[in-house]
């Protein structure tokens, strides 16, 4: 499991010029779902996001988004599961199946809420535009493998 993890001012995503899901200060999370991921990618993501000190406190990286009432806004990213080392043309293979990626992101969507985070979502699967104001900026990228933060 892949995450791209911004800070932002405000995000939100649209599809068919309706906007499904927004925040305010938070988090914008990009979730791609490989092959062999699970419940225990699901939970170690979750996990390290919901307790990931990001924000300025005392100290630049200080504060959780719980501790800043933030939220997260979570949109399904297959593209993060790309392999571009051969030729030009991404390759997809090591994405999950749509179906089964699926039940894996409404999970950790679902993981965060429980964490005490408010979450937001995008569409699984549906042509959307996303819009964030980055604060910072602030960019993380997180893998997990194995149930482990890599």
């Amino acid at each position: 499991m892949k995450a791209v993890i911004q800070r932002v001012l405000r995000a939100r995503v649209t599809v068919d010029g309706e906007v499904v899901g927004a925040i305010e200060r938070g988090g914008l999370i990009l979730l791609g779902v490989e092959e062999g991921d699970g419940d225990e990618e699901v939970e170690a993501a979750a996990t390290k996001i919901a307790k990931l000190r990001f924000f300025p406190g005392e100290t630049p990286m200080d504060l959780t988004l719980g501790d800043v009432g933030g939220s997260c806004l979570v949109i399904s990213q297959f593209t993060l599961a790309a392999n571009i080392r051969k030729g030009n043309r991404p390759s997809f293979t090591a994405a999950l199946d749509p179906e089964s990626a699926q039940t894996l992101y409404l999970r950790f969507a679902d993981r965060l809420e429980s964490l005490g985070i408010p979450t937001a979502r995008g569409v699984f699967g549906a042509k959307m535009a996303v819009e964030l104001v980055n604060d910072g900026p602030v960019t993380f990228l997180l893998d997990c493998r194995d149930g482990r933060v890599q």
